[in-house]
């Protein structure tokens, strides 16, 4: 039988090493190597998404791959590709490491430098382990084994362009299309979604910081069911527990959510920490709000730029959305799209804050009219993204109820286009 492996090496050296002892091993089918976290979880996610049987059925996790720790990317693949056997080649051969490498989900470890008899024994039992999994998961058609959920994060170049109300309402846009949706509210010192929402809840996101196994009965304990369906995780009411939640813990609560729920929205406010950097990076949709203003502009170049020093996203990767617009200021989405270098999102979501302004004062943000320009805009924007169910017979993205009786010249006006059921 053939033993696909992809190897996750950042070093080259140590890459070249890796995939000459690889293709000394019989029947071993050697993918190229994986340079980074990111790379390999994109890589492991486009496999899946196309079946089950094209994913390896070994992946080796250096010691030294970045930016991810090696440990945390591990449990990370265990968690998203669970037909996949995961080994930590290591120069640490204690056992604490042996432990941590069993407790994070790896099928084996080998040990620096490399010997051909460890390797080919690990990567030999990993394979059986997964194909047996295969075969498992094969009688059980209705068992998950793909990346799991699709997980948008959105963020602010800076404070008060509208975050908030577009996380909030591109998750409702999701829900109302019959996805299950997780709405998670990162902003770990100042979020705000329950006030927004009108939810009292003493649960958040700081609970689960510590814990190493979330299983579903303690996801369930820390996740409110809102009115509309909505799972949601809050941020924490005493602002200084939100240290609590690092990137390690970020990365372990969006996999758990992303298990159990078809799309995750994840509101990371505007405010650069550990946990709201994880987000991003996994994310499959990075979106960064601004306003067509030249501070805003300028924020949102900043931020682009500090996620693709720090590895966390390149800016081709990320996508912008104008919030505020309006056809007579100067600043118009072709040139946030220069100064950014980002993709840009197809609908720009108009100046009308006075649609808003009844809602968000009375925490039912979720009551926004169907008729309101802001509300249409942003879920056609959720259509975009990939995130709602395309409407019955065909008929494209998801558009709040009574939006079609405002006129073929109003749609316009708003910027939005209707979506064929092809994209």
């Amino acid at each position: 039988m053939t033993t696909r492996i992809l190897p996750a090496v950042g070093d080259p050296d140590a890459a070249r090493a890796v995939a000459a002892l690889i293709g000394r091993l019989p029947d071993a089918e050697p993918a190229g190597p994986a340079a980074d976290s990111t790379q390999l979880l994109d890589t492991l996610a486009r496999l899946a998404a196309e079946s089950l049987d094209e994913l390896p059925e070994v992946v080796l996790v250096h010691e030294r791959i970045g930016p991810v720790p090696a440990l945390e990317l591990v449990r990370e693949v265990a968690l998203r590709f669970p037909a996949v056997g995961v080994v930590l080649i290591t120069a640490d051969a204690s056992p604490v490491l042996f432990s941590a490498a069993m407790d994070s989900g790896a099928r084996g470890l080998v040990t620096l430098p490399l010997g051909y008899e460890e390797l080919a024994s690990r990567v030999q039992a990993a394979a059986q382990w997964s194909t047996g999994v295969r075969r498992h998961l094969g009688a059980a058609a209705d068992t998950p084994t793909g990346p799991g959920g699709t997980v948008v994060t959105v963020s602010g170049a800076k404070g008060g362009v509208g975050t908030t109300v577009t996380a909030v309402h591109l998750a409702l846009a999701a829900r109302a299309s019959g996805h299950t949706v997780a709405l998670v509210d990162l902003d770990l010192q100042g979020g705000d979604i329950a006030s927004y929402l009108d939810v009292q809840f003493r649960r958040s996101l700081a609970d689960l910081a510590t814990i190493s196994d979330i299983t579903p009965r303690v996801l369930q304990d820390a996740v409110y069911v809102h009115e509309t369906g909505l799972s949601l995780l809050l941020a924490p009411g005493e602002g200084e527990r939100g240290e609590d939640v690092t990137d390690r813990a970020a990365r372990q609560i969006i996999s758990a959510l992303r298990s159990r729920h078809e799309v995750v929205v994840v509101d990371c406010g505007t405010h650069l920490d550990a946990a709201g950097a994880a987000a991003v990076e996994t994310a499959d949709t990075a979106l960064l709000v601004t306003t067509p203003d030249v501070v805003a502009v300028r924020a949102a170049k900043r931020v682009v730029r500090m996620w693709d020093r720090l590895q966390i996203r390149k800016p081709e990767e990320s996508t912008v959305l104008v919030n505020r617009h309006q056809r007579s200021t100067e600043i118009q989405p072709p040139l946030v799209q220069k100064i950014t270098g980002t993709r840009m999102a197809g609908v720009a979501v108009p100046a009308a804050y006075k649609e808003l302004a009844a809602v968000v004062d009375a925490g039912r943000l979720h009551d926004l009219d169907t008729r309101s320009s802001v509300k249409q805009a942003l879920w056609s924007l959720a259509g975009e993204l990939g995130i709602v169910k395309p409407a019955a017979g065909g008929g494209g993205a998801l558009v709040p109820a009574g939006a079609k009786d405002r006129g073929a010249k109003d749609r316009g006006a708003l910027g939005l286009r209707r979506r064929g059921g092809g994209r």
